[in-house]
């Protein structure tokens, strides 16, 4: 099986990467881990990845592909994958099903986390920081021991400016029109599976093996 996984920052999309990844015996291929590999390898992409990262740039479309490209060809064909951060837009989507065919691979399904606004601004609203040991902490779903003190070290908790509700929209509207081109991507060469995010994370793990045929009856 290999798979595509979409969802707004807040979904839980990387949880869910890296829990399907070994229920599901797929390898996970997170972009921050790709690039973190390309960088520290010291190959010519990695170092041109380096001078995009140190430069305080986002790392071209150009680049990332190259290296997107490299990670999947040490794969081989008969790897089964889950990516996590690729493709993030249409261009990226239409780039990766140009190259597949090349690497005698395809995609078998794209899964989309569908969360409600309100619970997205919820979960990423009550995130707060420790300002010295870096420990992070949910008002609602894990909370510290005393309120606005990290358990760790006892310094202040604080919230990051991202985390603020009209950064928190902002990101949300730069994923909607990033992502609602590469939905319809998707959907029209039958795809997507839409997946209903709201609840624990084993619920939702379970939702989408369900989806895929590899819910527990379908598990060896």
């Amino acid at each position: 099986m290999r798979l595509v996984l979409m969802g707004p920052p807040g979904s839980g999309k990387g949880t869910q990467a890296k829990m399907l990844a070994e229920r599901a015996g797929l390898t996970h291929l997170s972009t921050g881990d790709i690039l973190r590999e390309a960088i520290s390898s010291g190959s010519e992409l990695g170092s041109k990845a380096q001078d995009a990262v140190e430069g305080g740039k986002l790392v071209s479309d150009d680049v990332l592909y190259d290296i997107v490209e490299a990670r999947l060809r040490e794969l081989g064909s008969d790897k089964c994958f889950i990516l996590d951060g690729f493709p993030r837009n249409l261009r990226q989507a239409e780039f990766l099903e140009a190259i597949l065919p090349s690497l005698g691979i395809g995609i078998d399904a794209t899964v989309l986390l569908d969360v409600p606004r309100e619970s997205l601004l919820r979960r990423l609203s009550g995130r707060r920081v420790c300002s010295r040991c870096g420990k992070e902490y949910h008002l609602e779903f894990s909370p510290p021991k005393v309120e606005g003190v990290c358990d760790v070290c006892g310094q202040e908790l604080y919230q990051r400016e991202d985390d603020k509700p009209d950064k928190i929209e902002k990101r949300l509207r730069m994923y909607d029109e990033a992502t609602l081109p590469m939905v319809k991507f998707y959907r029209d060469r039958g795809l997507l599976v839409e997946i209903e995010a709201e609840g624990g994370m084993e619920d939702v793990l379970e939702r989408i093996l369900d989806s895929l045929g590899q819910g527990k009856q379908g598990r060896v």
